[in-house]
């Protein structure tokens, strides 16, 4: 931000800040009967805003999502459509003892989330997140802290990791700089309340299983879909490419011992990583599990048209002494729907009966392991070679049955990992928080009167004058302070979250005063955690880490 833009600030909260009327005012409802009809007009079009507004990042570009960049996301509702993430309100209510990240909307996005829920006992879950250490830990970094101490505290197993080798292949930073800050977010993560007795800490570097996962990874992994999905080309290093596989496999790392479900909490930048992830799991599967109607293959949209066909034919309630058969489906669909290529397998597949089944598609598997599958299936089956139908069990029974057969016979049985997004916070100057600009974030590091000072010459989203205030409210959905207290100050007390943003909106509050509150919370967070940070270098000593340091 500009010299120019920090004084307009400035000049602002003077203005507000020496008004004695609106100070004398606060708390009392303002009285609208005042307002010309264009003031009316004005204020309510901006309660409007406020309401359908997604509250994208201050100064966002379009949507990019670039693990190494400074990603933003001018409207979190694109991702929705554009790339297949969840919305975290239609999952909110099954979540027990939600974070007051989740009830906020500060985490708004998911991937699978229920699959998670559902293990929340002991053992049957797990989370884990990573940090690349190329600088102190700060306040951004706090969210994804609070979610896997969140996820502990629920009985999830617990996994912390320092991206030391993304840090060294990525962003070129020497080893002294690389385990001086990984000592510091493992510090804060342990100060926070990261229980190390009932979870682990690793760093990439020295966790041989890791890498030896990695290898495997890579061998279902190529140089054009590394392109594709990340932008690489001939003048990117090996090592770089290399990075990318091995948080694959930290992110999978968690189901080795035991296939469970997995959640990584994430900023929406590190999404590609989870797709890849995702995919990556099912390919090192030995069984794949779908639903068909016949022997042969089809995608999802086939399917469905089949499924089509199949229901208007009569479905379940045809006897198999008259089943309906595949070349009958055919004429129906050449009837109602223009989809040759389905036509034709139908009537291949001639006088077939089209049933529905489930079927294991062997993708992996050793001989061994899919004689044992056959084996293990009870009731009617059909098999093929490559596959085997059945028709007397749910899918969800028959994926459970092929992990149990996949991992009895040394396969992996991963289930693909789900993730929860989490909103960028603002940098204190407007626009991106950056670890680059000291001034636009607070490191967890900084001395607590640093802190104090930082928040005091914060942008905020009031007025020009303390009159506009009052007439029209602030904008927290544009204030960098605001988020301050909702994603941190404001701890988990949604009632004095609810009643700054309250008074923010209606007029009732300055902005000079609510830098001032949250400055001094600011300060006493950073003197807590920083005294929690002393008493922790305990435990990390005790700890089977190697950090580097003498």
């Amino acid at each position: 931000m500009s010299e120019e833009t920090h004084e307009h600030e400035h000049k602002r909260d003077q203005d507000q800040d020496r008004d004695p009327d609106l100070k004398r005012d606060a708390g009392r409802d303002y009285d609208h009967s005042r307002e010309t009809e264009s003031e009316s007009a004005e204020r309510e079009s901006e309660v409007e805003r406020r309401t359908v507004t997604d509250g994208g990042t201050a100064g966002a570009d379009d949507v990019t999502l670039d693990p190494w960049g400074s990603s933003t996301v001018a409207d979190y509702r694109k991702l929705f459509e554009e790339f297949g993430i969840e919305s975290f309100d239609e999952v909110l209510p099954e979540v027990p003892n939600p974070h007051y990240l989740m009830r906020r909307g500060v985490i708004f996005g998911h991937r699978d989330y229920p699959r998670v829920l559902d293990g929340f006992e002991p053992g049957d879950a797990a989370v884990l997140s990573g940090f690349m250490p190329t600088g102190d830990p700060h306040i951004g970094h706090k969210l994804v802290f609070d979610e896997i101490i969140w996820h502990q505290q629920q009985g999830a197993d617990a996994y912390g990791l320092i991206a030391d080798l993304e840090a060294h292949s990525a962003r070129g930073l020497d080893w002294d700089e690389i385990d001086e800050h990984a000592r510091d977010y493992l510090l804060s993560l342990l100060a926070l309340g990261f229980d190390p007795e009932e979870g682990e800490l690793y760093r990439q570097s020295t966790n041989r299983t890791v890498q030896d996962l990695a290898f495997e990874l890579g061998i279902e992994t190529n140089i054009s879909e590394l392109q594709s999905i990340y932008g690489f080309d001939g003048e990117t290093d090996v090592s770089h490419m290399q990075s990318v596989v091995t948080q694959m496999a930290d992110i999978l790392y968690p189901q080795l011992e035991e296939p469970k479900p997995t959640v990584i909490p994430v900023g929406p930048d590190q999404d590609p990583h989870v797709r890849l992830a995702r995919d990556l799991a099912a390919r090192m599967r030995s069984f794949k599990v779908t639903e068909a109607y016949a022997s042969f293959e089809t995608n999802a949209a086939e399917h469905a048209l089949i499924e089509d066909a199949y229901e208007a034919l009569g479905g379940e309630s045809t006897s198999d002494s008259d089943p309906i058969r595949c070349v009958a489906a055919a004429e129906w669909l050449s009837e109602h729907h223009d989809a040759p290529n389905v036509e034709e397998s139908l009537r291949a597949a001639g006088k077939e009966p089209l049933r529905p089944r489930v079927r294991f598609l062997d993708r992996n598997a050793t001989e061994e392991a899919f004689t044992a599958l056959i084996e293990a299936i009870d009731g009617e089956k059909r098999v093929y070679e490559g596959h085997i139908d059945v028709f007397d069990s749910s899918r969800e029974d028959a994926a459970a049955l092929a992990r149990e057969i996949e991992v009895e016979h040394e396969g992996y049985g991963f289930y693909p990992p789900s993730s929860i997004y989490h909103r960028f916070m603002t940098g204190l100057t407007g626009g991106k928080m950056s670890s680059s600009i000291p001034s636009s974030h607070i490191s967890l590091l900084d001395d607590p009167e640093d802190g104090y000072e930082k928040v005091k010459a914060a942008t905020t989203g009031g007025r020009e004058t303390a009159e506009r205030q009052r007439e029209l409210g602030g904008e927290a959905d544009k204030c960098p302070v605001y988020e301050l207290y909702a994603y941190l100050l404001a701890a988990d007390d949604d009632e004095f979250a609810k009643m700054v943003y309250d008074e923010c909106v209606g007029g009732e509050r300055l902005c000079g005063d609510c830098k001032e509150q949250a400055a001094q919370l600011m300060q006493e967070f950073l003197r807590e955690h920083q005294e929690k940070r002393e008493e922790a270098k305990a435990v990390l000593e005790s700890l089977d880490l190697d950090l580097g340091l003498d």
